[in-house]
């Protein structure tokens, strides 16, 4: 499959910037046997096969395959939590180098809701990951001063690079229209990066049009067979999305409302409630309550 023409802007700091990933180093080495992965910790995950095969299921899970194989070095990102298993010759172990994820924001992280379940893909597919995973390998295959921070670091690096490719080969990696589809198309991508950016500016139709380069029509029209939804419902996922990341933050409504462009702490309340299905204070306290997402 051809890449995507090159966009010569940068698509993912803004978002990364406002929606870290972080990772946390979880093994290195052998697994032998059945290795579980329960969805009920809370955790994503990143694998890296790097030798040997592996098997590996999703029990009861729906929209990602029910069973997959491996014999060659290969990745494994989920960027939510979902149950899955591994199933390792007893006596031949494969090698792994594995990290838990956290995509920050939880449900409404776009990065994490842009993503299938399961992105799973051979190493030698994912053009630009080889410097990284060098590093990352040689600081995991034996213990040094600072390796756990040093290998937790090289996984977000890793996570971006990842990033970096999807951008440009999102049907490949089965990425559904969205937010990352959206910034895959350069038109798209220029208005895309202009809201992320400035998401308190107005943004009738006409502005947007005018930084991709297209007419209203047809900017609404590709926008709305691209991404899965309207500009403007996009608009107000993002915003949406920001308010609930700033609220974790500690940041109040009123000065919410500003960032955001809205006209008064009720304007934000209002459509926080219309998107969410409740007030901005409830879904706070909801959110940071033990159990919470």
């Amino acid at each position: 499959m051809q890449a995507c023409p090159a966009v010569d802007i940068d698509r993912l700091s803004g978002v990364l910037e406002r929606f870290r990933v972080r990772a946390q180093l979880h093994h290195a080495g052998a697994l032998c046997g059945l290795s579980h992965f329960d969805a009920r910790e809370g955790h994503g995950y990143l694998h890296l096969l790097r030798r040997g095969s592996l098997q590996v299921s999703h029990p009861g899970a729906h929209g990602v395959p029910r069973a997959m194989r491996f014999d060659e070095p290969a990745l494994l990102l989920y960027p939510r939590p979902l149950t899955h298993r591994f199933h390792n010759p007893p006596a031949q172990g494969a090698d792994f180098t594995c990290a838990r994820l956290c995509f920050e924001g939880g449900a409404y992280n776009p990065i994490a809701r842009a993503l299938p379940g399961v992105i799973a893909l051979p190493l030698a597919r994912v053009t630009g990951l080889g410097p990284a995973l060098e590093l990352l390998f040689a600081e995991t295959d034996r213990v040094r001063c600072g390796q756990r921070l040093l290998a937790d670091r090289l996984f977000e690096v890793v996570v971006i690079q990842l990033m970096r490719w999807l951008l440009d080969h999102p049907q490949e990696a089965g990425v559904r229209p969205g937010f990352l589809t959206g910034l895959s198309d350069p038109r798209l991508a220029r208005a895309l990066v202009a809201m992320h950016e400035a998401p308190g500016e107005p943004w009738p139709l006409e502005r947007m049009a005018r930084q991709a380069g297209m007419s209203r029509t047809a900017f609404a029209t590709t926008f709305r067979a691209v991404v899965g939804q309207t500009p403007a419902d996009y608009l107000g996922d993002w915003r949406m999305a920001l308010a609930c990341s700033r609220l974790r933050e500690g940041q109040p409504v009123k000065l919410l409302a500003e960032e955001l462009g809205y006209a008064n702490p009720s304007a934000l309340s209002r459509a926080f409630a219309a998107k969410v299905g409740m007030s901005p204070r409830q879904w706070l306290a909801q959110a940071t309550a033990p159990g919470g997402e």
